[in-house]
């Protein structure tokens, strides 16, 4: 099957498109006909896969943080997402307030202070409300925010990322398989992974959207009396924002996520700033210091710890609820991530990935949990308790009371959710709607419409249903297949990567610069273009009368040998690209490209720039250009490639990442 018959179009996946929207269905259905029941099951349902696998989350979760830790430290950190001359295409504010909004920005404004009065007043291995108590809800909170659910999302996020941009394959969840079974994630077992990649998107959303109505119903009510709280107002909520969602997912990309994301981050650093300095400010920065280096200390030991000797249901309603509702929502964050990391290395996204938001995180509940603490502790407002555990979603409102401005900050507070809401619900959007429609990027606007306006469906259902407790049934449910998906797809990437070494120095081992000028022509006419510093005129006249005539003779002679081989022209060059059965593609590219004029010659020159036909294979340079070459020296070049990469395939058969596996 060759590539072109293999690309999926820009029109829903009829394959996955099918089985997801009759799923989805029919739970909605059946959970309006009867929501008392359906929320039983759920609950029953809860405690089984807590019960039984709640091992099997801890240790998954585990096994990707090191995973992603290892490859961040070892050499393949260098590796770019992309091509060696990318760029990455949005600056490092812009690629971080995206990530933050859509991973978890809702997350941290719900949980910011209630988790930890709850561990407070509730602590699982200490005396209640005492300062041991307080010390183990902070440990509590940085551990289930900090580095291990960036880990999930890292992983997910880095096997799409370098699959899509370095290999060429769809931008969907199957091309993490793609090691494991080749071509075979073009057939069912594709379909089947990416279904499972949707269902836990969209039931991961849902969650959220669940979470941000219940706090959104409690500001309004705070601010207004007059607006109950009740399910009613909070599916209301839902439609209006679903609206707004549609009005950004329209927009795509660039004009709504990112502009809307940039917004979120800004509100959400000057609530935490203003927070900071009305709050205990020195109290909070000892407590950041210090609670960081307790989590630094006691990482593996929680990683661990299931409270095996104590069965309590402790564990399943808080640790294994947040990660379980991280991996069902890996999908989605993880294939946004990928789509706005193209052009970084790969240790520059482990690390921006886990550090950063970390950082930001400890930052975030020092600033409002401790201040929480401390108001309960210190100023004994220990009111604040009993309104949290009466309602987690009234608990950053309630604080805002005990606090100057309140009133203004619970206003910018209801605002920031309600733009978290709709930059979660447009962005999953785009992402199920790619993950649909086989990984393409450009869709039909009616088709994010119709996934947008699904979630908000999915979330209103399950609030009837149970509120928040469904909520957290689905998420847990639909992480455990995709759990498996996640540690297979750790397998590949490891597999690809330990391979694109061995590809890398097969391929490249005769790029040597000056190389592609005739071993019998002049060695006077190589010597003089180092004294030749064409313009881009110039240069693209090159391409276009020696280069491409010399791809066009090596077609013709491929397609004698029934080797296809398709010439494809772009604004600033040619790529020569060669198909066969179940290898990977030959990729051979000579780019117009800018480059400043050496030192050396800077003083003879009346420009600052000159332009090279700078020779790439898919993954990058190869550190030499054609500019001055003849037709014959350009395909002499052309074959040493050829040979080089068929050197590779021949070396290891079968082991080759790209390779169908029979």
């Amino acid at each position: 099957m060759t590539n072109s018959q293999k690309t999926l179009s820009g029109a829903v996946l009829l394959p996955v498109f099918i089985p997801t929207v009759i799923i989805t269905l029919l739970l909605i259905v059946g959970t309006l006909s009867n929501p008392e029941l359906a929320g039983e099951a759920f609950k029953s349902a809860l405690s089984w896969m807590t019960e039984t696998f709640g091992w099997f989350y801890m240790l998954a979760t585990a096994i990707f943080l090191v995973f992603m830790v290892c490859i961040g430290f070892s050499s393949w950190g260098n590796i770019r997402l992309g091509p060696d001359h990318a760029d990455p295409e949005y600056s490092f504010p812009a690629w971080f307030a995206m990530l933050f909004s859509a991973g978890y920005g809702i997350a941290l404004l719900f949980f910011g202070v209630a988790e930890p009065v709850l561990h407070f007043s509730q602590p699982p291995n200490a005396t209640a409300e005492t300062i041991d108590a307080a010390r183990e809800a902070m440990q509590i909170a940085y551990f289930h925010w900090g580095l291990h659910i960036w880990g999930i999302y890292g992983l997910m996020g880095l096997v799409l990322a370098y699959f899509a941009f370095r290999h060429g394959l769809p931008l969907s969840v199957r091309s993490a398989l793609y090691p494991l079974i080749g071509d075979r994630i073009y057939g069912p077992i594709g379909h089947t992974v990416d279904v499972f990649a949707i269902l836990g998107t969209l039931f991961g959303l849902a969650t959220t959207l669940g979470l941000s109505v219940t706090q959104i119903n409690a500001g309004l009510h705070y601010l207004w009396e007059g607006i109950p709280i009740s399910t009613t107002v909070q599916v209301i909520a839902i439609g209006l924002i679903t609206l707004a969602a549609i009005a950004s997912v329209v927009a795509g990309m660039d004009k709504g996520v990112k502009n809307l994301s940039i917004l979120n981050m800004g509100l959400a650093v000057f609530i935490m700033v203003i927070v900071f300095f009305v709050g205990p400010s020195i109290h909070i920065l000892d407590a950041f210091v210090q609670n960081t280096g307790a989590y630094l200390s006691n990482i593996v030991g929680r990683t661990f710890n299931l409270q095996a000797y104590t069965q309590s249901d402790w564990i399943g309603n808080w640790t294994l609820f947040i990660f379980a509702w991280t991996i069902a929502w890996a999908p989605f964050v993880g294939l946004f991530i990928a789509k706005i990391s193209r052009g970084r290395t790969i240790r520059q996204f482990i690390f921006g990935v886990l550090a950063v938001p970390t950082i930001f995180t400890f930052l975030w509940f020092s600033i409002f949990g401790d201040t929480a603490l401390y108001l309960i502790m210190e100023q004994g407002k220990d009111v604040l308790i009993g309104e949290v555990q009466a309602d987690h979603s009234v608990a950053l409102f309630q604080f805002y009371d005990l606090l100057p401005w309140s009133t203004f900050l619970s206003v910018v507070t209801v605002f920031l959710i309600i733009t978290f809401f709709v930059t979660s619900s447009d962005s999953g959007s785009l992402v199920v709607d790619s993950l649909a429609s086989g990984g393409a990027l450009e869709t039909p606007i009616w088709q994010r419409v119709f996934w947008a306006s699904l979630e908000g469906v999915i979330a209103a259902t399950l609030l009837l249903a149970g509120g928040l407790s469904a909520l957290q049934t689905m998420s847990v449910l639909a992480a455990f297949p995709f759990a498996i998906i996640m540690l297979l797809a750790a397998v590949g990437l490891w597999r690809a990567l330990v391979i694109e070494g061995h590809r890398e120095a097969s391929v490249e081992a005769a790029a040597v610069p000056g190389r592609a000028f005739s071993r019998e022509g002049s060695w006077r006419k190589r010597l003089s273009t180092l004294f030749k510093f064409p313009g881009q005129a110039k240069v693209s006249h090159f391409i276009k009368e020696v280069v491409v005539p010399a791809m066009e003779e090596v077609q013709k002679e491929l397609a004698i040998h029934d080797w296809k081989a398709n010439i494809t022209t772009q604004e600033n060059g040619v790529t020569f690209q060669l198909e066969h059965d179940d290898k990977l593609d030959f990729f051979y590219q000579v780019l117009a490209t800018e480059h400043q004029i050496p030192e050396a010659h800077s003083d003879k020159s009346n420009y600052d720039t000159h332009w090279q036909a700078d020779v790439y294979i898919r993954n990058g340079a190869l550190g030499y250009e054609l500019y001055g070459c003849s037709k014959d020296e350009v395909i002499r070049d052309l074959i040493d490639q050829l040979e080089q990469y068929f050197n590779f395939v021949d070396a290891a058969p079968g082991q080759l990442p790209w390779n169908t596996v029979s």
